[in-house]
């Protein structure tokens, strides 16, 4: 049975009852309403999926689409998503991606009566994007941004490529697009150069698995449509586009999905706009997508990423974790774990564990790491005793292990991030190799540890009650 997003937000409540609020109080999307309450709940430490019912849309009346956002800011949720069990949201996770990124599952086709995104077709002046109830972020932001994942077709070799870009609102029929110089850049620059507009679909909401699936850092030419259906673990089925036909395929089991050109050799101001590191990107003149067509299920909901927060940055570590752990076991066999805490956005720091032998093998896991993800900005390498889950244990052991003139390497002028703040150039960055593991080649202290004996024959349970147990405060 092919994924829906319905279906997991049920099954959501079903086994995290606690993990999705339904709010049924109207709100304004576009007045920073839904953004503001995620704020005031990521400052109690609290990160629930919200879905809220009755916003408004663009036009400032009641929306039929109800807000989904705040999914992917656990690691429990996007375990449930990959139909694991939520307690396997560390390394099993991971593991579980990694197994699944080294397949391609070919998508299959279902006629548009077959499609639910087809259940609802406009197309040209009936197509209005302000019928949807969308989120202003931040502060500096000058519209309301989709923030969801664009669909563009290589014009030479037909493959698929997905990607999270940001797209402005600038009228009914009318989006401003950012590409970083990546995939979807490449296919819209081939076109441009031909004076061709660039299909695009924009896939607003689907099944969680789909997004996790479309954050794979596969190779330029691998198809999107075949790596997202092996990370979901089914065939993707496809369905003609309104615009192109058969010459361009959609997700058919979407809520929503609008379709357009990014027209050639037109720019417009775009930003600045709250991005995935914290901070707002700079404004700069972005190609335009004119909106031909809009498609969704009667009853669709319109979903939204927390840029910036929680929600954004976990969902774009897990796929790397998979991609790298995958990449960096190839080299060094003993490698144990990969994660990208949320401290780095996601994307800029990477922890790798390693069951270490010989004192080279640090070094090839983190230029393993560096060359295998160009977001990768600061790797720490740590033994297999250190959980890299857990970003305390990681940092004791760069306390404990680490002698900065011979454990820190700086790479200079690499491959970096347009959006990191931090960079002085606009492609060019810095970056960093920290060894915490212990030498190979001499003695090194043992940690400190109670006997396991004496763990075993001592209970909690009969020394503290329970219930006094359960009102002592967690940090």
């Amino acid at each position: 049975m092919a994924k829906k997003l319905k279906q997991f937000l049920a099954q959501l409540e079903d086994r995290l009852p606690a993990d999705l609020l339904r709010i049924d109080r109207p709100i304004d999307p576009s007045r920073f309403e839904v953004t503001a309450l995620l704020q005031h709940l990521e400052n109690r430490r609290q990160f629930p999926a919200l879905l809220f019912e009755k916003p408004l849309n663009l036009h400032g009346r009641p929306s039929s689409f109800p807000v989904l956002s705040n999914l992917f800011a656990t690691r429990e949720r996007c375990a449930l998503a990959l139909g694991l069990d939520p307690k396997d949201r560390a390394l099993p996770l991971s593991l579980e991606y990694a197994r699944r990124e080294e397949r391609l599952i070919p998508p299959v086709k279902v006629s548009a009566r077959e499609a639910p995104v087809k259940e609802v077709i406009k197309c040209d002046k009936e197509a209005d994007i302000y019928e949807f109830p969308i989120v202003r972020h931040h502060a500096m932001d000058p519209a309301p941004y989709i923030d969801m994942t664009p669909v563009m077709k290589d014009p030479e070799d037909g493959f698929y490529n997905l990607a999270f870009l940001r797209n402005m609102v600038k009228g009914p029929r009318r989006l401003g697009i950012h590409m970083s110089p990546r995939h979807n850049w490449q296919i819209h620059r081939k076109n441009e150069e031909k004076k061709r507009p660039t299909p695009v679909a924009i896939v607003v909401s689907h099944h969680p698995s789909f997004y996790l699936g479309a954050l794979n850092v596969s190779p330029f030419g691998v198809d999107d449509y075949a790596r997202v259906g092996a990370i979901m673990g089914e065939p993707l089925r496809l369905t003609a586009s309104e615009t192109w036909g058969e010459d361009f395929m959609v997700p058919a089991d979407a809520e929503i999905v609008i379709e357009g050109h990014v027209l050639p050799n037109v720019k417009e101001v775009e930003a600045p706009f709250g991005e995935f590191p914290g901070y707002y990107g700079p404004q700069r003149l972005r190609p335009v997508i004119e909106v031909t067509a809009i498609t969704h299920r009667r009853d669709a909901v319109f979903q939204h990423i927390f840029v910036g927060h929680r929600d954004n940055w976990i969902l774009g570590g897990i796929p790397k974790e998979g991609s790298l752990f995958n990449l960096i076991r190839g080299i060094v066999p003993t490698a144990k774990a990969v994660h990208f805490p949320i401290s780095g956005c996601g994307r800029f720091h990477c922890y790798v564990s390693i069951d270490k032998k010989i004192d080279g093998e640090t070094k090839q896991a983190a230029l393993a790491a560096l060359a295998g993800c160009d977001f990768v900005k600061h790797v720490v390498v740590v033994d297999a005793d250190i959980d890299v889950y857990n970003e305390e244990e990681v940092m004791w052991a760069v306390a404990t292990r680490v002698q900065a003139d011979q454990d820190v390497d700086i790479l200079k002028n690499v491959k970096g991030n347009m959006l990191d703040p931090s960079q002085t150039d606009d492609i060019m960055t810095a970056k960093m190799i920290i060894d915490a593991t212990r030498p190979a080649k001499r003695p090194f202290a043992a940690r400190v540890r109670v006997p396991e004996e004496a763990l075993a024959r001592t209970r909690i349970e009969d020394f503290i009650p329970p219930a006094i147990l359960d009102r002592l405060p967690k940090t």
